[in-house]
């Protein structure tokens, strides 16, 4: 993506503290985040704001990150955007269940917030250059 152009990232976490934090951290280092308190609500968002990636926390109480992700990875218009899961669940088959739901990458919690942008730009950066 172009070096001036703010990279737009939707952040869907239903715990306030997680969202403050990451919203934070990402801001700081020049992205444009908005945020969604549940599944539902960022699934409308990712579908109207279209942004170059999603944050997705995968425990919800309306509907888990997985399932909000394989439907916005099966709709044509939001199928290209990246979904980075964030979870506390690590096991090697809670990371194979992310990527078979259609997350670009895994993110464990607590978020190490000193690597957490040069992710979300490297995701961006991927997808950008599968879609060229």
């Amino acid at each position: 993506m172009s070096g001036n152009t703010r990279m737009r990232v939707l952040l869907i976490d239903d715990d306030p503290v997680n969202r403050e934090l990451v919203q934070a951290v990402l801001e700081g280092e020049g992205f444009d985040v908005r945020v969604a308190s549940d599944a539902a609500g960022g699934i409308e968002r990712a579908r109207r704001e279209l942004p170059d990636a999603i944050l997705m926390d995968l425990q919800m109480p309306d509907m888990d990150g997985l399932q909000a992700t394989r439907i916005l990875q099966t709709e044509p218009d939001t199928s290209h955007i990246p979904v980075i899961a964030i979870t506390a669940h690590v096991r090697p088959d809670d990371q194979a269940r992310c990527l078979e739901a259609g997350c670009a990458r895994h993110i464990a919690k607590p978020v190490d917030t000193r690597k957490l942008s040069d992710i979300v730009r490297h995701v961006i950066d991927e997808a950008a250059e599968r879609t060229t």
